[in-house]
């Protein structure tokens, strides 16, 4: 794809994975490529498996791009937020094959795709945007209220709380853990289990069970653009 994200298909498994710098930030050209990754990905009809760096899955927001202003920032939100939508939505399965720290909209992305596998370590996981001064936008609560269970929602969104991988699990951040070198087996494996689903049952399903989340999500994400001006 670009130099930002790289697309390795193998027997119907299509492997995208995030390569911007030490933090694996997500910028405009990010989520770009990203989408490009995924459009590759639904002509392939392939699973996906959607990771990051080792180390690292990815640690947010370009600051770079969210420091130019706040309507700077809010337009790289809403371009996030619309790409959590398309993970929810995405017509294949995609598993999330978290590679290390996953923080703010990182761990967004694992809230939003199928399946989550992590790895052990001393890697923090979880929503920092209250302990940064960010008030939490509109979007990003209502993706973490339908993956995070009720407890860990509050303190993942109102008290910034951030977790290790065994707690990710408990949170709703991660659905399991294995040791770094496993990670990329056990997705792929994963993949291979998934990739006997039909298609077809399956994205009708998960539109179906999704579809009150989905709608919104697009309420959500049009009052966070409208607050700025962002529709104009």
């Amino acid at each position: 794809m670009t130099d930002l994200v790289n697309y390795q298909l193998n027997d119907g498994v299509a492997t995208i994975t995030i390569t911007n710098g030490k933090a694996n930030a997500l910028s405009h050209e990010v989520f770009a490529a990203l989408n490009e990754a995924l459009d590759q990905a639904e002509q392939d009809r392939a699973v996906v498996i959607l990771t990051g760096q080792p180390g690292i899955f990815s640690g947010g927001y370009d600051l770079k791009e969210m420091q130019k202003g706040q309507h700077e920032a809010e337009a790289l939100v809403k371009v996030g937020s619309t790409f959590s939508r398309r993970l929810a939505a995405f017509p294949l399965p995609i598993i999330g094959a978290c590679s290390g720290h996953a923080i703010a909209k990182g761990a967004f992305l694992l809230l939003s795709v199928d399946y989550r596998v992590g790895v052990a370590g001393s890697f923090k996981l979880g929503l920092n945007e209250v302990m940064i001064g960010m008030t939490m936008h509109h979007a990003g609560i209502e993706i973490a209220r339908h993956r995070l269970t009720p407890a860990h929602f509050y303190r993942s969104v109102i008290t910034a709380e951030i977790y290790g991988p065994e707690g990710a699990v408990e949170a709703g951040f991660l659905d399991e853990v294995v040791a770094p070198e496993q990670l990329m087996a056990r997705a792929n494996e994963l993949a291979q289990q998934f990739g006997k689903l039909n298609m077809r049952a399956h994205s009708e399903t998960k539109l179906k069970a999704k579809a009150d989340y989905l709608a919104l999500l697009d309420r959500s994400i049009e009052k966070d653009a409208q607050a700025l001006g962002l529709n104009g």
